[in-house]
């Protein structure tokens, strides 16, 4: 148990102690040293009793094994779609001709591109489900990871990065906006600013939804918050979100983006259905 207590995240707490064992207390110095020491042991005795497991493949040691991480299927850019992402959609896309965009009730994509990092099956299911649904916030740095390789140099330039918002009901029930936690991740691989520039109204939770009623439910979803005393929004901005599924989702939330001043949205997402 002592070698235990010496390692990790509880040895830099210690450490944290000791430089200032000397000091005189200040206001709110000693709480907050209590509060992070007391949360790191937590974090040790959790993980003695519930040993970090691979949400993949339930192997101890990483919440996201590294051959697992490999065997994901990455979307091959070079043959995806050069507007919506789509894999395999190089030369035909199925999924943003005239007639997918007549169905969904639009004449074009309202976002000038997007790219995925993987396609969305059972493995990366496991990896979005585990952090939405299980509350495993830590894979929100795998998933990032993945989407920063996808996005292109010129993409870099975006006022900033931005995420759909989840609504107050599904923060609440889950603890944290998850959608805004990985765009906040990305953004700080990226080296870009992140905003929180939507605001959501209420509406049915997607998954539960054919493809026709996920573009009805979306519909005025969306709408900008003020960007306080930074003036307007503009120039181009990068929308992030964990899954593609029909993208009714993306342009509802490029719609409000484009009203609100910016004059370009760029999405990328961990996953694509397709």
């Amino acid at each position: 148990m002592g070698d235990v207590v010496k390692t990790g995240v509880c040895n830099t707490a210690g450490a944290a102690e000791r430089a200032t064992a000397g000091s005189p207390p200040t206001t709110g110095r000693t709480p907050r040293m209590r509060h992070a020491c007391l949360a790191a042991a937590g974090e040790c005795m959790a993980e003695l009793l519930w040993p970090t497991r691979c949400i993949v493949c339930d192997a101890a040691g990483q919440v996201l094994c590294d051959a697992c991480a490999r065997s994901l299927r990455f979307v091959d850019l070079y043959r995806a779609c050069p507007r919506c992402g789509a894999p395999f959609g190089r030369l035909v896309c199925t999924e943003c001709n005239s007639y997918s965009m007549r169905d969904a009730g639009r004449s074009r994509l309202p976002f000038r591109q997007c790219v995925s990092a993987v396609v969305f099956d059972e493995r990366s299911a496991r990896i979005v489900r585990g952090r939405k649904d299980n509350g495993e916030r830590r894979l929100a740095h795998h998933m990032a990871l993945a989407m920063a390789r996808v996005v292109p140099l010129e993409w870099l330039g975006c006022a900033c990065v931005t995420s759909v918002p989840s609504t107050k009901a599904a923060v609440r029930s889950r603890g944290f906006d998850h959608a805004y936690e990985l765009a906040r991740e990305l953004a700080a691989l990226l080296g870009m600013p992140c905003q929180p520039v939507l605001r959501t109204g209420q509406g049915f939770d997607q998954r539960a939804l054919a493809r026709r009623q996920r573009f009805a439910n979306m519909e005025g979803r969306f709408a900008a918050t003020s960007p306080g005393g930074q003036g307007a929004w503009d120039g181009c901005v990068l929308l992030a979100d964990d899954v593609y599924t029909t993208g009714a989702t993306l342009m509802a939330a490029s719609d409000a983006l484009l009203e609100a001043g910016f004059s370009q949205v760029r999405c990328v997402t961990f996953a694509r259905v397709y």
